[in-house]
């Protein structure tokens, strides 16, 4: 597999990072992300804790299942346990997202995906990195949609003063065991992110691969940067001139990897039109990998996103439908 994906720097000037990323949206709507800010040290100390937490015994790991998440959608599953591509993934992992107190109005009314956050008490670091790493993704996504918004013509502030005012805020730790030799199982299978905008950290293992025009190309990790790729909800407000990119994740490095995708997304309450002027000028033509039209949907962006991961753990779809 030949090509890379290109790197836009955060940190250059606005109507820079908004070519950057209008080329790559219209390419491949993947792009390696660096400038952006984020400590090192804050990304060693998440890496850290998780591997900590993976190493725990899996009834241990139990005592924070997403069973016990209930409609949050919070917490541990174990290998198999998600399903992504209508097969089981060969990894297990965390569920977090933005923390709320069981006062808020939203909880209290028993709102699907939101509320608090299931920690391991074998390991008391989570509980103080990912709060922290949520702060700093989310400040990065916010400058992102900036680049975004302006890429495509509109106001900077157009997705910070209006759909992601109130974002809606998911974040996952995956682990991957190694892909026993011979099999062809996938870690992740072939799909697309069905939210906004994702900023994912991975481990220096690889395993990654994006289909771009000329065909799948792997994405190593590169030090120093994120993977940023646009989602399916991007791909609908844009009226597919931006595309969202089938990605996939196989293990061959004989090594425990770890990656840490932030999805960044529409308020849960927000109406998703397609966008205005430009941003609506046509599709490629070329038919997405699952033959959905995403245009087709109408509602809040919270009724789209429940459509969704009620398909994603089949068991637990009664706790958010």
């Amino acid at each position: 597999m030949g090509g890379s994906l290109p790197i836009i720097d955060l940190s250059a000037d606005r109507a820079a990072v908004a070519a950057g990323i209008r080329a790559a949206c219209r390419d491949s709507g993947f792009f390696y992300l660096t400038g952006h800010g984020v400590p090192d040290e804050l990304l060693r100390r998440l890496d850290a804790a998780s591997r900590e937490f993976f190493a725990l015994p899996e009834d241990v790991k139990a005592e924070i299942a997403m069973a016990r998440g209930g409609r949050a959608w919070r917490g541990f599953f174990p290998v198999g346990g998600e399903l992504t591509s209508g097969r089981p993934d060969l990894k297990e992992g965390l569920y977090f997202g933005a923390e709320l107190p069981a006062g808020d109005p939203r909880v209290v009314a028993g709102l699907p995906l939101h509320g608090s956050n299931l920690y391991p008490r074998q390991v008391p670091e989570l509980a103080e990195v990912v709060p922290a790493y949520l702060a700093a993704l989310t400040a990065v996504a916010q400058e992102v949609m900036r680049g975004v918004a302006v890429s495509l013509d509109l106001p900077e502030d157009y997705f910070a003063s209006g759909y992601t005012a109130d974002p809606t805020v998911l974040f996952r730790v995956f682990h991957y065991p190694p892909s026993p030799a011979g099999d062809d199982g996938w870690g992740v299978g072939e799909h697309t992110d069905y939210g906004l905008l994702t900023l994912l950290a991975q481990d220096g293992n690889g395993g990654l691969q994006v289909r771009t025009p000329g065909g799948w190309i792997d994405a190593p990790p590169v030090p120093g940067t994120f993977v940023c790729n646009i989602g399916d909800m991007l791909d609908r407000l844009t009226g597919g001139w931006y595309r969202s990119t089938p990605h996939r994740v196989r293990n061959v490095s004989g090594n425990e990897r770890l990656s840490f995708p932030f999805f960044f997304d529409p308020d849960f309450s927000a109406e998703v039109p397609p966008l205005p002027g430009p941003a609506r000028e046509g599709a490629d033509g070329h038919p997405r990998w699952d033959g959905q039209d995403l245009r087709a949907f109408t509602g809040t962006y919270g009724d789209y996103l429940l459509g969704k991961v009620g398909k994603v753990f089949p068991q637990l779809r009664g706790e958010v439908l």
